[in-house]
């Protein structure tokens, strides 16, 4: 086996382990069935994959020297983090039982010896078994909400509870709070009990489904956190996930299902897909068989919601067949049986889009061109075969640029990064090619210390006029590559708050590669093996990328992102590489910035805003809420006194969300609103920097609209 190398995929500035939800997929979605009684155990190629992920991680990670006395204990650590981070199924008896395996997990995973994480999990489904039932106990109890005491939703940094006698309180106090959040949200106490019966029973269902893969995967992924925090490995379902991410498509029927208590259901439609074109399938419907073609009807109530899919999942043009308890009908029935050809599906809440925004700059009205990416994502296989439509960002953000040009034209482009947490490192190169005239994007330095250089190679750009970048602290790796190479030309101006700080670049090694059976996956190792540096030199690792002009936000940037992560690894510097600048934009920025500032304090948006930022600094530390019904409702009182006095009958805040109560209080559509604020504001910025540009041409620059690079 040492003559044969892996191939990796360069993927470069994966920002999470969690993938991206595929159509067939609801996010954040943990699958259940009927409580399993069988003792997880791992199997033979969990073993196999533990010996060859150690491989490669002790002989490619970018760190590995760094491996110390108390990798064990940090496993530890993050093993039980990972299964019960909030504290609330263990206790101090059971961790201290546990600790026999503190110092010796390392050892164990280097010798392929899993039976420590398995007996660990194993434990944690009997304690997730005990708390529930005790939950649904309480709920016969009914429960006194005139007293004045506190729950604390967030214990993650507090003691374990001593005994079963403490952590039967903290589930009092826990259930009580779920109660009452109904209650004030006008709900019988019948109903109450019914929907947490409801809750709990999945809650447990739910961990008691979990397989021996994912114990396998739970555990190395406690493993490759402890080195650093973007090694991951993802287990075959994971890897089938992330390749649909990447392309932007998968061939199925194009339904996003998810679990309500033992049926599949289906939640929404996909726009243009099989399953929206043949018009049958629809939101609502449970499926409770799967069958595939002639084949005989699999019955699939009470089945894993990703065991489901992958029935459902299969190659384009071959005929699924569901049988469906529809919407409108009682569970008794009747079903009816759909066929549907499956075929290609495209995930394009994705995918880059465009829009227009006009903003006023003296007498007339500028036309700003928005482009959002959501993720740097490329069809790799699709280019592996020169096919010439394979999907990506950059062909499709050229695409959009060139439809704005030639539909009315456009005075600047704003490229709208919040939230986009990474991708492909060539697509961070190619569409940095977009808005420069060749030249340098970013330095990669390796684990021996050698450094390459990605260079756009592409002559001419698709926009060569007036640019800014919208970033966040969500904002990671390839978005940061961008930005950053964006900020050091002087080709644009960067606006939002300061990067995650993801500077590391992973690769995917695929151990199917050294399976020694065809029907055994293994899955894929993600794994750190080289740092990106900007070309003036210094890293985003850790630091970010700080704004040209910073938009008003909470929090201190130094609580958030890369550099708050445990085991991240540190900021770095090597020496800028040869490039040559567009323009420096320096004066312009400063006098922007102080129009900026004017509006800071005039316009009526950022003053609430400020408001509200202030409100949510002074209780951003709060980990505990009342129990008591007078006093909760009081807060909600005040909440919706000030949601009023802001919006009349919009939406409130997302930080007056977080400033009345624990995360469950917190209005998505809030989040929404305040990203609008901050795009316009990135409009006027850019607007007052055409304003101000006009005799001295910085921010218009070399190369042509029609340049090879502006055509598809």
């Amino acid at each position: 086996m040492n003559s044969k190398l892996p191939r990796f995929m360069i993927l470069g500035l994966i920002a999470a382990l969690t993938i991206p939800a595929a159509v067939l997929l609801s996010p954040g979605q943990a699958t259940v069935i009927e409580q399993n009684a069988e003792v997880l155990a791992p199997k033979s190629e969990h073993r196999f994959a533990t010996r060859l992920a150690n491989r490669f991680i002790r002989s490619y990670h970018y760190h590995r020297d760094d491996f110390n006395g108390d990798m064990s204990s940090r496993i530890f650590e993050q093993y039980l983090r990972l299964l019960d981070g909030n504290r609330i199924y263990f206790t101090a008896a059971d961790v201290a039982d546990l600790e026999r395996y503190r110092e010796h997990l390392y050892e164990a995973l280097r010798s392929a010896d899993l039976e420590p994480a398995f007996d660990i999990f194993n434990r944690y489904v009997r304690r997730v078994d005990e708390r529930t039932s005790h939950a649904l106990e309480l709920l016969e109890q009914g429960f006194d909400f005139t007293e004045d005491e506190e729950y604390q939703f967030d214990r993650t940094e507090l003691p374990w509870a001593a005994d079963r006698a403490e952590l039967n309180e903290i589930w009092r106090k826990r259930v009580k709070n779920d109660w009452l959040l109904l209650k004030l949200a006008d709900q019988e106490d019948v109903d109450i009990v019914e929907t947490l019966s409801q809750r709990y029973s999945n809650l447990n269902r739910r961990i008691s489904e979990f397989n021996s893969e994912d114990v396998f995967q739970f555990f190395m992924n406690a493993y490759t956190r402890s080195i650093e925090p973007h090694s991951a490995y993802m287990g075959p379902r994971s890897v089938d996930n992330f390749e649909i991410s990447m392309r932007l498509s998968l061939d199925g029927i194009g339904a996003m299902l998810q679990r309500e208590t033992e049926y599949t259901t289906v939640m929404e439609i996909v726009p243009g897909g099989p399953a929206d074109l043949d018009g049958r399938l629809q939101p609502g419907d449970r499926i409770v068989g799967v069958a595939q073609g002639e084949d005989e009807m699999v019955e699939v109530i009470g089945w894993r919601l990703d065991d489901v899919v992958s029935l459902i999942r299969g190659e384009r043009e071959t005929v699924v067949r569901l049988r469906v308890l529809p919407s409108e009908t009682g569970l008794s029935g009747p079903t009816r049986e759909i066929d549907i050809t499956r075929d290609q599906v495209r995930l394009e809440e994705q995918a880059a889009s465009s829009d227009i925004l006009d903003v006023p700059s003296g007498d007339e009205i500028l036309r700003i061109g928005v482009v959002r990416v959501p993720v740097f994502y490329v069809d790799f296989q699709g280019r592996a075969r020169n096919e010439p439509n394979y999907r990506s960002s950059t062909r499709d953000v050229r695409r959009l640029i060139n439809e704005m040009k030639a539909d009315g034209g456009l005075d600047g482009v704003v490229v709208d990064l919040r939230g986009n947490g990474g991708g492909a490192l060539l697509e961070a190169t190619t569409m940095t090619g977009l808005f420069i005239d060749e030249g340098p994007v970013v330095q990669v330095r390796d684990s021996q210390g050698r450094v390459t250089l990605e260079r756009d190679r592409e002559p001419g750009m698709a926009w060569n006029g007036p640019l800014a970048v919208l970033v966040d602290r969500r904002s990671a790796s390839a978005s940061e590559i961008f930005a950053a190479a964006i900020q050091d030309y002087g080709r644009g101006v960067v606006i939002g708050e300061t990067t995650f700080g993801k500077g590391t670049v992973q690769n995917l090694i695929n151990l199917d590669e050294f399976s020694r059976s065809e029907n055994a996956r293994l899955g894929q190792i993600k794994l750190t093996m080289a740092q990106f540096y900007r070309i003036k030199g210094g890293s985003t690792q850790s630091r970010g990328v700080i704004p040209d002009i910073v938009l008003p936000t909470p929090g201190d940037p130094a609580d958030f992102g890369e550099s708050a992560l445990e085991f991240a690894l540190p900021w770095g510097e090597i020496d800028p590489t040869d490039f040559e600048p567009f323009a420096d934009l320096s004066g312009l920025i400063e006098t922007a910035l102080e129009r900026h500032q004017l509006r800071l304090e005039d316009d009526e948006e950022f003053v609430r805003l400020r408001e509200d930022l202030s409100e949510w600094e002074a209780n951003r530390d709060r980990k505990t809420v009342s129990l008591n019904l007078e006093a909760r409702r009081e807060e909600m009182e005040r909440a919706e006194e000030r949601r009023i006095a802001r919006f009349g009958h919009g939406s409130a805040s997302a930080v007056n969300g977080l400033a009345d109560g624990p995360p469950e209080a917190s209005d998505d559509d809030d989040e929404a609103e305040s990203s609008d604020l901050f795009l316009r504001e990135a409009g006027r910025i850019l607007a007052d920097l055409i304003d101000l540009d006009r005799d001295k041409h910085l921010l218009a620059h070399r190369g042509s609209p029609a340049s090879p690079a502006s055509l598809d």
